[in-house]
């Protein structure tokens, strides 16, 4: 059985090597400047890496899982997989009464000419405050999120993103979070309501 744990373990090793080598490529298609040939060139290995990465698939990204270390862990994440090449990652750290992350975003990112996309901003904030109202003991999937853009977001630059559980009232549960900058100075900021499921009262 260790030796199935350890096999499986370094091939999502790679599977994550992958996805950062992705994360990369796509990284430098936002913005090459190569000239025709040389993009001519890389669109068939990339096609010819795609047929092989295709020969065997899965129906859905890596699931919610028991890592070896005994934490749950979704290497398929859309915000912090590993195994996604959608996500930053974003390494999210648990404190008393809420959540933080370094966030450094990329060009990739942009929305605005030199600022981060909003629907960006408020896909990590939601993400966020979902952690911080679980992190609570009252998990549930987002009803609203009210979003304030209060100055550009920008990319290539170190910022804190940070999420506070506030209150619950039965099966809702509300949470506040930002992105800021390292002074402190508050960027984007958002309130969440999160609804828990009936099934998952209980379960």
């Amino acid at each position: 059985m260790s030796v199935e744990l350890g096999t499986e373990e370094s091939r999502l090793a790679a599977l994550c090597a992958l996805a950062q080598q992705t994360r990369e490529l796509m990284d430098a298609v936002a913005l090459t400047d190569v000239g025709e040939d040389d993009l001519t060139a890389a669109n068939a290995a990339l096609a010819a890496v795609n047929e092989r990465l295709r020969s065997v698939l899965r129906h859905t990204p890596q699931p919610f899982e028991i890592a070896p270390d005994g934490t749950l862990r979704h290497l398929g994440n859309a915000v912090t997989g590993a195994a996604n090449p959608h996500a930053l990652p974003l390494f999210i750290e648990v404190r008393d009464g809420g959540v933080r992350a370094e966030v450094v975003f990329r060009p990739l990112h942009e929305g605005p000419p030199g600022a981060v996309h909003g629907g960006i901003s408020a896909m990590i904030l939601d993400h966020l405050l979902g952690q911080a109202v679980a992190a609570a003991g009252s998990a549930g999937m987002t009803g609203t999120l009210t979003v304030r853009y209060r100055r550009p977001v920008p990319y290539g630059t170190p910022l804190v993103a940070t999420a506070e559980y506030t209150r619950t009232e039965g099966r809702k549960t509300w949470a506040e979070g930002r992105i800021s900058l390292l002074d402190g100075e508050s960027l984007v900021e958002a309130t969440g309501l999160f609804i828990t499921p009936s099934a998952w009262i209980g379960a």
